[in-house]
């Protein structure tokens, strides 16, 4: 199956998830890579978790969660914690989850 096949079989599940709601629908056809990795994060299942990875390196998977979930953390905290353990392989999660808060924290303020 193709990148873009796989790519727009996400969107359909995502659509059927209603994550679009506020936008109107031809807005919605060329969303950035980013921003279906972060609504498959957020919405989708492990299935559709699995084909992030095979869609896009580890690496960008990784970025997107670090930079649009984990600034999240007190709302997201056990979706984080699971992510962080499940996907990203930490060891411990939430010691991990802290530092990476505080790095933010200190980017935000130097």
């Amino acid at each position: 199956m193709t990148d873009s096949i796989q790519k727009q079989e996400l969107m359909e599940r995502l659509k059927r998830e209603r994550c679009f709601w506020s936008y109107k629908e031809d807005s919605i056809k060329d969303i950035p890579d980013d921003f279906l990795i972060e609504k498959t994060l957020l919405h989708l299942d492990l299935d559709d978790i699995d084909r992030l990875f095979q869609l896009y390196p580890y690496r960008k998977v990784k970025q997107v969660w670090v930079d649009r979930l984990v600034p999240q953390e007190e709302y997201l905290h056990t979706l984080n914690r699971f992510l962080a353990w499940y996907y990203f392989r930490c060891k411990r999660p939430d010691t991990y989850l802290k530092s990476m808060a505080t790095r933010r924290l200190n980017r935000l303020f130097s």
